[in-house]
């Protein structure tokens, strides 16, 4: 057996011979009908790599007959999703209910549920059925309770859901046993939940249920369903349906139902509801917060010596101060601080994962406090810091990364503080365990955080020491990674060069070179000073050199398997951006080194152009303002193709691009066109939505050149001194603030790509598709989207945008006169994956003789309408060819042409030979 099993692998194509398609699905068929079960079991589990392989389907189509072979109906039922609406698999699921074959009718309704949800005139026609079968006295109890969950699918028009809806009533009332009111109801929500109509109805069921019945499996699969409605539509919860929830957790006994109760209302605060239920109360406007039913439960159970109702409770308390900010909430605030850091103190000293979980949720809930209440930021970093010493590494290693984010939102960190971070950090720096390590990582992205400007040398002195005496070469690049993102390129350039040797791998290494590089590069900036130019130039100069030298370096670290298209595209248009920074300075310049001629204005004068009164120096920043929008679009592009990035490297990228429209918006209003240039599309809108520090000085940077720009304009004539000076320092500012390399320069959480097949395709891609002049290509593009490990992490899938277009290469034949409209293909489709496959055609016409290139482009569109051009870009050749008939008449129409020349010519020879 074990033999004629490593046979079988090896002829599907599992050892090392690779085989076509249709030979592993053969040899896959070959097992299945195998009489020994171990070879059947092999060949089921061998399907999925052979869908990754061929991911096409015509051959999972195929794959899964051979493997319904197998399962019968409970293989259609798993194929639902792709024949919904086949005639044949309705008539044979309705057969197999009415089976007495017990295994049969199971999988009958397996499958009868899968095609329900799928398939409308599949549930319209079933739903009498299933009826039938659940009020028919005959039908066993056990099998109605299978058949029930059925009717959660009738959601397809409002009569199917009304129909389905009484039968439950029906049923929730006839049948008051405890396992029929659990599926019952439940299956009562989810109809109610698809189908958007009577959720207000079902609220108050649940509620009825969970306030009158006395059974706690009902009570708990109340609270269930109750959750689920808040998740799903928080809008539809009355003041009524939560004051009826507060009743029950307040007079509920079992801590177990009032923690289930206290979850519903903690995800209801967090919504629209909590603001409908403090505005529509009676009398609102002269009622305290803290005579609210919600905010007494929330108080009272702040303190519970159950974890899991203290951490409801204060997050209820911080979702109110939060959301409510218009009413006078001091005294909820203080609630919910004391009640957080009483909870910290208590998660902070235990390693369980039920005080961890806790802890997560009480330190986001303080994150969220600071964020909307920054005046309580002071009390609870501090509350932090000192509770770090005496906390467990697990606990620790969360508080570091509540404090980085807190850090991050407002500036609380100060330099008194750093010293206790430092102390710590050297005491967690002896030993070597992995909790520790990733504690070092942590603790060392606080300082980075809270060192607003550069690190001092003791800092940096302490954390490389540490890095010596207890660390791996992980810890140390993840810190360098760290040091990049928050801006301290001086600590992640001395990092990045004592890794270079402890590496392994070429790649590796010109990766790593590359980011000391650009390390060096973005340190060189720092040393910019204000209102002085030469040392900008020069400041310019050095950093571009270090960063040619790290784009050779990032060139050589890429692969085909991870060609590092972003890193390169975000650093060729730094690299870019540098040098038009330097170009615009050297323009500015030159107004002192090349000022305008004694007959500019002569010129300007004969010309009509009265910017040629400046000189030279006009056409300069003409062509300055270019270059700056030139690549504001590249950055632009650059974003549109970094579908898997996440926001902050999205938000880093648009913060360069707006730098770039900025600064030649301050071209065109100081020099070029200062008449017409507006500021009211480039006024901020605050800094409401800063995430970063980065963000921060960016957005701060822009407010003051605008500002700058703005009370110049208008006032002195282009080009003086004063608009030169504006414009360097706008420069210097900019690029004074360091550069953050975003996680996803380092890190790519998400991963998707999309790949296609194209039909018909030549065997050889050289070798062009040969068509008649005559006729349309039915061209079909199949395509398969493919993620990694995380699937819609940051954004998913909505449809994907198929662009094809045609271009003549070389012609054949003669010219004729063609309409326009033939000569050129341009076509467009959008189409939505199922099961992340996607088909459609496209017809082409090839009217002009010769080679023709087509190119099919693939770009996807989120959930948001964002369109974003990801690629692939495919390529096949069409050779156009005149159809035999129009050859043979155009070959006729030549030969009548040319048939009375001679003739004619005999004539005219006869004619002469006379004299």
């Amino acid at each position: 057996m074990a033999a004629s099993g490593k046979s079988f692998l090896a002829d599907a194509g599992y050892g090392e011979q690779e085989l076509d398609a249709n030979s592993a699905l053969m040899e896959l068929d070959k097992g299945l009908r195998s009489g020994k079960l171990g070879e059947q079991c092999e060949a089921v589990v061998r399907f999925p790599r052979l869908f990754q392989k061929y991911p096409f389907p015509i051959l999972i189509n195929s794959a899964f007959l051979k493997l319904a072979d197998v399962f019968r109906v409970g293989m259609l039922g798993s194929m639902a999703s792709i024949i919904p609406e086949r005639k044949n698999a309705h008539h044979s699921i309705r057969q197999s209910l009415d089976s007495h074959d017990n295994v049969e009718v199971e999988a009958a309704i397996f499958a009868a549920a899968n095609f329900s949800a799928q398939s409308k005139d599949f549930a319209v026609g079933i739903c009498n059925k299933i009826s039938e079968m659940i009020q028919g006295l005959a039908t066993p109890v056990d099998l109605k309770l299978k058949l029930i969950p059925i009717l959660q699918h009738m959601h397809h028009d409002a009569s199917l859901a009304s129909s389905s809806r009484q039968l439950l009533q029906q049923l929730v009332t006839s049948y008051p046993s405890t396992k029929m009111v659990i599926v019952t109801l439940h299956t009562f929500t989810l109809l109610a939940a698809s189908s958007l109509v009577d959720i207000p109805k079902q609220i108050q069921l649940l509620l009825q249920y969970l306030k009158n019945d006395p059974r706690k499996a009902v009570k708990r699969l109340a609270i269930q369903d109750l959750r689920l409605l808040a998740n799903k539509t928080p809008h539809t919860w009355s003041r009524e349906n939560i004051q009826a929830l507060c009743e029950s957790a307040l007079n509920t006994p079992y801590d177990s139902l009032k923690m289930g109760m206290l979850s519903v209302l903690s995800t209801l605060s967090g919504t629209i509801a909590i603001k409908q239920y403090f505005s529509s109360a009676p009398g609102a406007a002269a009622t305290t917060a803290r005579s609210f039913d919600l905010v007494k439960l929330a108080q009272e159970c702040c303190y519970h010596n159950n974890r899991g109702i203290a951490a409801h409770g204060v997050r209820i308390l911080t979702n109110i101060s939060a959301s409510c900010q218009e009413k006078d909430l001091l005294p909820l605030e203080q609630d919910a601080v004391f009640g957080l850091e009483a909870l910290l103190v208590l998660c902070s000293q235990d390693d369980s994962p039920g005080a961890q979980a806790t802890l997560k949720i009480t330190l986001t809930c303080m994150v969220k406090l600071v964020k909307c209440r920054p005046h309580l930021s002071q009390s609870v970093v501090e509350s932090l810091l000192a509770q770090l010493h005496s906390a467990q590494d697990n606990a620790r290693i969360l508080m570091c990364h509540c404090l980085a984010a807190i850090a991050m939102q407002l500036p609380v960190l100060a330099d008194g503080m750093l010293g206790d971070l430092m102390d710590l950090y050297k005491l967690i720096g002896q030993s070597a365990t992995d909790k520790k390590q990733e504690l070092l990582v942590s603790l060392a992205t606080v300082i980075f955080v809270s060192s607003q400007k550069a690190l001092s040398t003791e800092i940096k002195t302490v954390i490389k020491q540490q890095l010596e005496n207890a660390s791996n070469g992980w810890t140390a690049y993840r810190i360098a990674r760290q040091a990049s993102r928050m801006g301290n390129h001086d600590m992640a350039r001395e990092l990045y060069q004592s890794l270079l040797t402890q590496v392994a791998s070429e790649h590796f290494y010109f990766w790593l070179n590359s980011l000391k590089e650009f390390s060096q590069a973005e340190q060189c900036l720092t040393g910019l000073q204000e209102e002085s130019s030469s040392s900008a130039l020069s400041c310019i100069a050095e950093a571009l050199k270090s960063y040619h030298k790290g784009i050779a370096s990032l060139t050589a670290a890429s692969t085909p398997l991870n060609p590092l298209s972003f890193q390169c595209g975000f650093v060729k248009l730094r690299i870019d951006l540098l040098q038009a920074f330097s170009q615009l300075i050297c323009t500015c310049n030159s107004l002192k080194t090349s000022p305008p001629p004694a007959i500019a204005t002569t010129i300007a004068m004969t010309s009509g152009n009265d910017l040629q009164r400046c000189g030279r120096i006009s056409n300069q920043m003409k062509h300055s303002m270019e270059e700056f929008r030139n690549l504001a679009t590249r950055y632009g592009d650059l974003y549109q193709s970094s579908f898997d990035a996440d926001s902050a490297t999205l938000r880093n990228v648009e913060l360069q691009q707006q730098s770039c429209l900025l600064i030649s918006h301050a071209i065109e209003a100081l020099i070029l066109d200062p008449e017409s240039a507006s500021f009211q599309e480039y006024s901020s809108n605050g800094t409401a939505h800063v995430e970063s520090e980065y963000e921060r000085r960016m957005m701060s940077v822009f407010n003051h050149v605008l500002e700058e720009v703005e009370s110049l304009n208008r006032k002195y004539a282009p080009v003086s001194y004063l608009h030169t000076a504006c414009l360097c320092n706008a420069v210097i500012a900019l690029l004074k603030v360091p550069l953050s390399f975003q996680r996803y320069f380092f890190q790519k959480l998400q991963s998707t790509s999309i790949k296609l097949a194209l039909s018909p395709s030549p065997r050889n891609p050289a070798e062009p598709i040969a068509v008649q002049n005559n006729q349309q290509l039915a061209l079909k593009v199949e395509g398969v989207v493919q993620h990694g490990s995380k699937p819609g992490l940051f954004r998913k899938i909505q449809s994907v945008c198929l662009n094809v277009s045609s271009v003549l290469q070389s012609k054949s034949g003669q010219d004729y006169k063609i309409p326009l409209d033939n000569m050129t293909n341009e076509m467009e489709q959008r189409v939505e994956p199922h099961n992340d496959y996607f088909s459609t055609q496209f017809l082409l016409n090839f009217v002009i003789l010769g080679t023709h290139n087509i190119t099919v482009e693939s770009s996807v569109i989120d959930s948001n309408g964002i369109v974003w051009k990801t690629g692939p870009k495919t390529t096949i050749f069409v050779k156009s060819l005149e159809d035999p008939y129009s050859q043979q008449v155009r070959l006729q129409q030549q030969q009548q042409q040319q048939g009375p020349a001679p003739a004619q010519q005999q004539q005219q020879r006869t004619a002469y030979s006379r004299f």
